[in-house]
Order: C-alpha cells, then structure tokens, then sequence
C-alpha cells in the first residue's frame, strides 16, 4: 500500500485524510509540517497531505511558502472537511449535577492556542472558571487527559483523538461557526488513483516583470476574456527581492484545455514567469 505522510496522530489531518482516502493507505505521522514534505521531498512516503486554507483564518501561509519554496511536490488532489471541536474529558463524578451546567466540575482546559477563539462561546457559558492551558496540538491536549484520568481537567480536539485515546466526548461540535472547513491537499511525485471529480483544478504561480505598469491587469484580462474562473488569487513576496511578489492563482479548469493553456501563453508572452504547482481533481464535502 501506498505511504501517506500527515500531521498527528489523532489530528484534524488524520480524520479529514482517512474520511477521504479511506483505508487502502499506510499513514504514517509527523509531528511538524517539515517532517511532512520531507517524507514525500525524500521518498520516504508516497504522499503527504497539507492543511493549506481554513475558512476562518484563511490561507496557512506557512504551508504555503513550503509548498511554493522548500519543494518540489505536485498537487495531486484537493478536498474540504469540516473542523468540529469537541469537549473531551471524564463526567462530574458527584451525583448532584447542575443541569444548567454539567461541565462545572471541569478546572482546566488543554488544547491548541487557536482553539479560545473558535469555541470562544461555548467557552465563556460553560468553562467561564475554567483555567486555558495551551500544548502543541488538540490530540497532545486528549493524550495528557488519558494519562491523568483526572475528571477537573478536559480538552477540546478531534473525535478521532477521542476513539484512539478512551477518552470520553462530553460535548460535540462546541465551535462557534458550525460551516468552519479546511482545504486539505493531496501532493506527491507520482499521482495516485483517485474516485472521478467534476471539478478539475489548476494551481499556477505568476511572477511579474520588474517595474512593469499594469501587468497585473493584464494577467487577470487574459482569464476574464476567455471567462476562466479564478478561484482563489493570493500575493506573496518572492523572498529575492523587497517589492517583487508573485502571485499564487487557483483556476477552475484544467490544462488539457485549449482556454487555459492559451491564457497562460499570453501572460507568459508580457514576460511573466509561470509555474504550474499542479492540474487535479476538486472534491466538496460529502458527509458520512
């Protein structure tokens, strides 16, 4: 079977990749990002998979500037899946529960630092007196209450985290924003075999010339007269030069049409350097 390099274990990462890919695959995980690309970069794994874009917090750039900067690893496929926190923990051991509040017996929160602000409701009805004590990821928060098996102190992370460590759900789905998605990518040196999409994608970058009046106005004419849709367009600096950017396009559609190929000509022949990052496979989110 193949090798799939993820962030974990028992992380957004590995319930979002195994929902997808299912279990024909070896996943195997890292603790850093870096530990991910270098899998695959070395031949380690076969395919990685990269949170790259949160409906909340927008694109992870870090991940991104791995992708564009540190390796040389093609898209091969892209999905959405639903982020839901989940209070993980032991129940009140006392009979007598306050029905208004069942969680009063909680003393001590873990999770990742950007889990207040996604719960922050929930938090201030139910954890108000509750102290927040931030570790490295949501599944290291559900680890350390398996070990202590302490009732007073709970954690917010994934349902996966919750199977794999015997620890009870107490509540689900405790986010304040219950459409929160992330977009996950499937990148790799060698494509692998996936269920058909009607949607297909290309993720290009665009380098403009230097000192170039409107340049960017020409890139984007050449899209919008052949009606290309430009899913996603996102500047970032080229880490060579203060004020040279580069800029990172997803477009709905793929290169064995005649349309795309053609728009990229035209922006290439104004002197723009263009690099393909990937032409794959677009897949919305189907719930279990």
């Amino acid at each position: 079977m193949k090798r799939v390099a993820i962030l974990g274990p028992s992380t957004f990462s590995e319930e979002a990749t195994r929902h997808f890919l299912g279990e024909n695959f070896t996943y195997v995980s890292y603790k850093l990002i870096s530990e991910v690309f270098n899998a695959t970069a070395s031949g380690e794994t076969d395919l990685s998979v990269i949170p790259i874009e949160n409906t909340l917090e927008g694109s992870v750039h870090l991940h991104v500037d791995w992708l564009v900067h540190e390796v040389d690893l093609p898209i091969r496929a892209e999905w959405v899946f639903p982020i839901d926190m989940n209070l993980i923990g032991y129940p009140n051991p006392n009979t007598d529960v306050n029905p208004a509040n069942p969680y009063l017996h909680i003393r001590k929160v873990l999770s990742h630092q950007v889990v207040p602000a996604q719960c922050n409701q929930f938090m201030k009805q139910y954890l108000r007196g509750a102290e927040f004590e931030q570790v490295s990821s949501t599944a290291e928060g559900v680890r350390i209450v398996s070990e202590l098996q302490d009732p007073t102190v709970a954690a917010i992370g994934t349902a996966i985290a919750s199977a794999n460590y015997d620890v009870p759900m107490l509540q689900r789905e405790i986010q304040d924003h219950k459409d929160n998605m992330t977009r996950f990518l499937l990148v790799g040196k060698e494509a692998s075999e996936l269920m058909p999409s009607e949607v297909m994608k290309t993720t290009i970058l665009v380098t403009l010339p230097e000192d170039y009046p409107g340049a960017l106005h020409q890139v984007l004419s050449a899209f919008a007269w052949r009606r290309i849709n430009l899913s996603k367009i996102e500047s970032k600096p080229t880490k060579k030069k203060l004020g040279i950017y580069y800029f990172y396009i997803d477009i709905v559609g793929t290169m064995d049409s005649i349309l795309l190929p053609a728009a990229i000509q035209e922006i290439e022949a104004i002197g723009c350097q263009v690099r393909i990052l990937g032409c794959y496979p677009s897949y919305p989110y189907i719930g279990s």
